[in-house]
């Protein structure tokens, strides 16, 4: 019984960092409706930064964070106006090309640069744990974990209370309405993609003290995020922070009870059987998708 809440809390601890990087997608696609299928690059891009600092300047992962959000922050202004702002009103299959040329261009610009090396930092508190009771926790995850949840709680406190964050919400809901209440539509689209790709910054930086970064990272991670998107319901922020501590508990349980290898086969079964009996999602209300950001 240990073994099984050790294993359980292992994988919550892992669901906050798909938590965080899923918000971002989600925010993105609740707001701008756009699939951004380079969600995953931003995230590798994040970790080379963290990690970079950490070999060239010793900057710890985590203080590393400073740097890092704002940096994707600025990519993801740049990307936005450069990709994403020409084709906001093409139809989705236009949309999907360029996301996805985006990926690849990011991806082979990375390979061209840091060729395809597994690269990961070394810390005295690598591989250091906390007792929780008759469980050990390792210290990198517990404060991602912890981290990832009080950025997730100042971003919905942001959605839910600032201007910003209610213009955000409320061109998710009617862009024609919104815009005749004066709202600036371009810019609060620049400003959610920014937001986004910064949610994966803070991403990037708590998962190099505890995984490996390479040109191709992003691809695994971003399938990951939308499964946990779709679970979770299109453009529900809630449901993607819940969807990643579901995704996290079963990677963790299949990965130590049934087999390391079949882990991602396991929540993409359970995937494709939530899409066949709600494919709204697990907290998804029916025709949601059309709504926007909840």
């Amino acid at each position: 019984m240990i073994e099984f809440f050790q294993v359980l809390v292992s994988g919550i601890m892992l669901g906050g960092i798909y938590s965080l990087i899923s918000i971002g997608l989600t925010l993105i696609f609740g707001i701008m409706r756009i699939l951004n299928f380079a969600h995953g690059e931003y995230l590798m891009i994040a970790m080379y930064l963290s990690f970079w600092l950490f070999k060239l300047l010793n900057i710890d992962p985590y203080v590393s964070i400073i740097i890092v959000v704002p940096a994707l922050f600025l990519l993801g202004i740049i990307s936005q106006k450069l990709v994403i702002k020409p084709i906001i009103n093409a139809p989705p299959t236009m949309q999907i090309f360029a996301t996805v040329g985006l990926s690849l261009v990011f991806q082979n610009l990375a390979l061209f640069l840091w060729k395809a090396d597994y690269r990961t930092v070394k810390t005295s508190y690598q591989t250091a744990t906390i007792h929780l009771g008759p469980m050990l926790v390792s210290f990198p995850r517990m404060v991602a974990f912890l981290i990832a949840i009080i950025v997730s709680l100042g971003f919905f406190y942001f959605l839910k209370n600032t201007y910003t964050g209610k213009a955000l919400r409320s061109i998710a809901q009617n862009r024609e309405a919104a815009m005749l209440m004066g709202i600036d539509v371009s810019k609060m689209y620049m400003i959610a993609f920014a937001l986004g790709t910064a949610c994966v910054g803070v991403a990037g930086a708590l998962l190099m003290p505890v995984y490996y970064v390479f040109p191709t990272v992003g691809t695994y991670f971003g399938v990951t995020a939308f499964v946990v998107v779709v679970l979770g319901g299109m453009g529900n922020m809630t449901g993607a922070f819940l969807g990643g501590l579901l995704i996290g508990v079963i990677e963790s349980i299949s990965g130590v009870y049934i087999d390391p290898s079949l882990k991602e086969a396991v929540y993409f079964i359970i995937f494709i059987l939530v899409l066949l009996f709600k494919p709204s999602g697990l907290f998804g209300l029916r025709g949601a998708e059309e709504v926007g950001l909840k």
